[in-house]
């Protein structure tokens, strides 16, 4: 099964993503860490995305989908994955339908994870990572704001758009994110 979590920063997509990748038995794909991963480990993906992740600024489309596609193409997704923080762009929806169409098979799932800003901002700020100060924390929700609606207009489209809120316990949560599944073929 294939599924996108889309959520702003702090909604509680990595964790609610790992959850149901375990149910799932299909790979967790976190963009967010396989960035991290790819600055540390100073690849050529990493190099070119440290300015970015620092300023709180999208990565450009073709590096997210070079990352994506190469680990979208292991044999353990073949079954499929759930992807955490990927697409964050429109054009990032529409080649990823085109990537999984030709590869896996069309995505089943698009789950949003509904925070409201405030509550976003003090989760981000307890977490006490580098790119997670108040002023970028803020200029991301920015940016995250102005490119959900149009990927969400697209999976609405599709039939595949879940909201879920995302306020309450992680069990709370996740509960209904179960609910929201219920009826989607595996």
């Amino acid at each position: 099964m294939g599924i996108v979590f889309i959520g702003p920063p702090g909604s509680g997509k990595g964790t609610q993503a790992v959850r149901l990748s375990q149910h799932l038995d299909v790979p967790h794909l976190s963009t967010g860490d396989m960035l991290r991963a790819a600055r540390d480990e100073h690849t050529e993906i990493g190099n070119s995305v440290h300015d970015f992740l620092v300023s709180g600024r999208l990565v450009p489309d073709p590096v997210m989908l070079e990352l994506i596609g190469g680990r979208l193409k292991e044999a353990d997704c073949v079954g499929g994955c759930v992807l955490d923080g990927f697409p964050r762009t429109l054009a990032q929806a529409e080649a990823l339908d085109e990537f999984l169409s030709t590869h896996v098979g069309p995505l089943d799932v698009a789950i949003v994870l509904v925070v409201d800003e405030e509550e976003l901002v003090t989760r981000l700020a307890g977490r006490q990572r580098a790119d997670d100060q108040p002023d970028v924390i803020r200029r991301r929700l920015k940016v995250y704001k102005q490119q959900v609606d149009p990927i969400a207009e697209h999976y609405e489209e599709k039939g595949i758009l879940r909201n879920v809120d995302g306020i309450g316990t992680p069990d709370e949560v996740y509960q209904r994110i179960q609910v929201s599944l219920q009826g989607v073929e595996r």
